[in-house]
């Protein structure tokens, strides 16, 4: 599926002619929707921001001459031997 977003992102020019600002821009306006779509439980909507946040992020990591796929591998590698827990108030404790 990301080969076919990249496609979309090239015939569209926006690997061309864009730019990660606009790109990043586009983002937060996606995360707002989905934001509001969280607050409403609508599943739908929350599916829709979700997908849509994750194109926007295929062309900026493109914008940038990375990989997303190496990008969150790089996270999680960050992240995996990480220890702690999700308190009630909703804030992660490390151990």
């Amino acid at each position: 599926m990301k080969e076919k977003i990249r496609q979309w992102h090239y015939d569209r020019k926006i690997t061309i002619n864009g730019n990660s600002s606009t790109q990043t821009i586009k983002l937060g306006e996606e995360y707002g929707e989905l934001c509001s779509a969280i607050v409403k439980r609508n599943i739908p909507e929350i599916k829709d921001a979700l997908g849509d946040m994750y194109v926007v992020m295929v062309a900026i990591a493109a914008l940038e001459g990375l990989d997303l796929d190496e990008c969150i591998e790089s996270a999680y590698e960050e992240i995996k031997d990480r220890k702690g827990y999700l308190n009630e108030l909703g804030n992660f404790i490390k151990e």
